[in-house]
């Protein structure tokens, strides 16, 4: 069996414009992601290079990118979307843990936030 290592993103922040309204669209929120991406990095621990992992830069942009250039009424919908991208751009990745937070959410209760969590595993 091949190890099967993680790759963590904490604490990722984001200003995006989703929402079930047509005002949270408009206004945007903040957004919190986390990301845990399993993959085999034995390579990466022999070789000490960036080539033989995944670049957790690239990934976090990839995240940024997907959150900052479509708009979302549902967090399940932009969680998803993410965890394809992260699929479609790093073929290394064989499974994604996703949580995807939105800050003070609008609605007549006082919560930090609110939010989703997906894992999913490469189909091959």
């Amino acid at each position: 069996m091949s190890p099967q290592d993680t790759i963590l993103i904490t604490g990722l922040e984001l200003y995006a414009f989703h929402g079930a309204s047509d005002e949270e669209q408009t206004i945007g929120h903040r957004y919190q992601v986390e990301v845990r991406l399993t993959v085999n990095i034995e390579s990466a621990i022999q070789s000490d290079s960036l080539e033989d992992t995944v670049n957790y830069a690239e990934v976090a942009l990839a995240l940024q990118r997907v959150a900052t250039t479509r708009q979302f009424r549902l967090l399940e919908a932009l969680a998803g979307e993410m965890i394809a991208a992260i699929f479609a751009q790093f073929p290394a990745v064989l499974a994604v843990w996703i949580r995807v937070q939105k800050r003070l959410p609008p609605f007549p209760a006082i919560v930090d936030t609110v939010g989703v969590e997906l894992t999913r595993d490469r189909i091959e």
